[in-house]
């Protein structure tokens, strides 16, 4: 018993990124108010669009819906279609029928842009089995009032096909395809922006309600202010069913949607924009008072753009809203690229003999950044256009932010009472020329797409081409790939160390105790080749990682003594961002607590 408990506590830093950043060992997403949970409701709406069908002209049958899935999606159609085989034909009939008629409204309307509202209208419905309707219709957008009623039918097939008897099979089968890349890909997006905003999300939203009552045999009516509380949640929903490559964002009161495939790696999509809507919406509506500055220049902008493209919307908090997220997408990314960049850099400087060489190369990386910042540039200009139209200033206000390490909610008052209209006016002609390089540089890119950077690491696309075979679990095939990459590179670290990671995973759940010592012994053997292949210019996070992930072996060992002084020098190096001083601090105290 103790022996899985201690692997299932080695499981935690060995499975710590390839490379760069890594949530903190023990990053928990529940505590930031997030979810990876299928939702039954949208799987019985989008599994019931599946069984309409219609006929051709030779008589055979062919489906009316053909959303693009994914590969695992694909697979998952199949296995419906067979499961609902034996369901009733006057349903079958019925909901085709509805179907039919909605494709013949929206005629250019692509598959994928067909189930849009039947996503939305899936969660106005009550939970399995009930699958009640919405109490109040009134509020809702006018595609979704479309499809709402087609809930008796899903209702129907809830009942009559066989899908009641599988859906907990189906959902089971969900959460383990959802267990691999999503959930990695959304502990990553969501570790990586907190850390870059320094800031947790608001979980509980309250609000005041005026409440009227009545004294007992009296018509006076005495009205007061109630504070009500509401819990925030952020779910990733995976769907098989969901097509391939779209993200389907919906925001219901105080919960958020992201509905995706579950093999979605939704740190590169728009995943990002949506959990940065969950963390900013109540921040921008807690400093809704002093914005009114803001708002006054804001609003006969967006009427200005909006003769031009009427789908933007007029409502100013919106574009505040998302002139923030949009800031915040921006400008992370080209912090961490500019990051990235620099820290190439200083690896390579101490191996490099001559100083024209040097110079060479950090002529270089001022380049990098300089591209870096006109595509920015030119990305802030295209949210600008769409109604973001304060993305400019918030990126700015931002830099503050990264410098200073402060909370972004209490910073956000001092970043809005510093706003200057004036200077907001000429944001657009300030930026002109560096987003002509950056459009000459796409360009560039699309012309020559094999061209790397120089300061882009071969290394690094390889260790993340091998992160997604660990996150397959090919472990003997990552392995494999790492022995050969370590013959390319015989003193890299990074190597080591997640050798050292593949050797410790493959520990996890192995019965026989002779394989478990070997695979521990190969890990400890990685792990100090990382501190005996280190040099000045590593990085400092990954010798954190490797001081305790070492310790923990010592520990396990039942050697206390050298145990503790590993985790000494993952203390001395500080609490260092996407290192393990928490956990070296915990093992430490773990160690010198007295045992009776």
């Amino acid at each position: 018993m103790m022996q899985r408990v201690f692997l299932s506590i080695l499981l935690v830093i060995f499975s710590a990124g390839a490379f760069g950043q890594a949530p903190a060992s023990g990053f928990d997403l529940t505590n930031y108010g997030v979810k990876i949970e299928p939702d039954k409701r949208l799987l019985v709406v989008l599994a019931s669009l599946e069984m309409a069908q219609t006929t051709n002209p030779d008589g055979t049958f062919t489906k009316l819906i053909n959303t693009p899935l994914s590969a695992d999606g694909a697979k998952f159609r199949d296995q419906l279609i067979l499961d609902n085989a034996s369901m009733p034909a006057d349903l079958r009939t019925r909901i085709s029928a509805f179907v039919a008629q909605n494709k013949k409204r929206n005629p250019k309307a692509t598959d994928a842009e067909i189930v849009a509202p039947f996503i939305s209208m899936a969660y106005t419905l009550s939970a399995v089995p009930e699958l009640g309707d919405p109490v109040v219709t009134s509020d809702l957008p006018g595609k979704l009032l479309d499809v709402l009623d087609y809930s008796p039918l899903v209702r129907e097939f809830y009942k009559r096909s066989p899908i009641s008897s599988k859906l907990d099979s189906y959902v089971k089968t969900y959460r383990e395809q959802a267990d691999g890349r999503l959930r990695t890909s959304t502990r990553d997006m969501v570790s990586e922006l907190l850390e870059y905003l320094h800031t947790r999300p608001q979980l509980i939203f309250s609000e005041k309600v005026k409440v009227e009552t009545k004294r007992p045999n009296s018509k006076t009516v005495l009205v007061q202010t109630e504070i009500r509380e509401h819990d925030r949640h952020f779910f990733v929903v995976p769907e098989n069913l969901a097509a391939k490559g779209d993200i389907n964002f919906l925001n219901i009161r105080d919960d958020y949607y992201l509905i995706v495939p579950p093999d979605t790696d939704v740190s590169i999509t728009e995943g990002r924009r949506a959990f940065l809507r969950f963390v900013i919406d109540p921040l921008i509506l807690a400093n809704s008072k002093e914005m009114t500055a803001v708002r006054d220049w804001a609003k006969p902008v967006l009427e200005e753009l909006r003769k031009t493209n009427s789908s933007i919307s007029p409502d100013v908090f919106l574009a505040m809203s998302r002139s923030l997220v949009a800031a915040v997408d921006i400008r992370q990314a080209e912090f961490t690229r500019i990051r990235v960049a620099t820290d190439q850099v200083r690896q390579k400087l101490p191996t490099l003999k001559t100083d024209a060489e040097k110079t060479a190369l950090t002529t270089e990386l001022t380049k990098q950044k300089a591209a870096f910042s006109d595509e920015a540039a030119q990305q802030l200009f295209e949210e600008y256009q769409k109604g973001a139209v304060l993305s400019y200033y918030f990126a700015e206000q931002l830099k503050g932010v990264e410098d200073s390490g402060f909370d972004i909610a209490s910073s956000l008052r001092e970043m809005v009472a510093a706003f200057d209209p004036v200077k907001e006016v000429n944001r657009i002609s300030d930026t002109a020329e560096a987003r002509k390089r950056a459009l000459a540089a796409r360009q560039e890119r699309k012309s020559h797409p094999d061209t790397m950077a120089v300061v882009e690491s071969p290394l690094t696309g390889k260790l993340i081409a091998i992160q997604k075979v660990i996150d397959a679990r090919d472990l003997v095939k990552a392995n494999a790939d790492l022995k050969q990459l370590l013959k390319e590179y015989p003193s890299e670290p990074r190597i080591y160390y997640n050798i050292g990671r593949v050797a410790g995973l493959s520990a996890v759940g192995v019965q026989d105790p002779e394989v478990v010592a070997q695979k521990l012994l190969e890990a400890k053997v990685a792990y100090t080749n990382v501190l005996n292949t280190a040099t000045g210019g590593t990085d400092r996070s990954l010798l954190s990682l490797t001081y305790v992930a070492l310790a923990r072996i010592y520990e396990f060992d039942n050697n206390s003594a050298y145990a503790i002084k590993l985790y000494d020098e993952a203390i001395k190096l500080d609490d260092i961002s996407g290192g393990a001083f928490r956990e070296a601090i915990a093992g430490k105290q773990r160690l010198l607590k007295p045992q009776y």
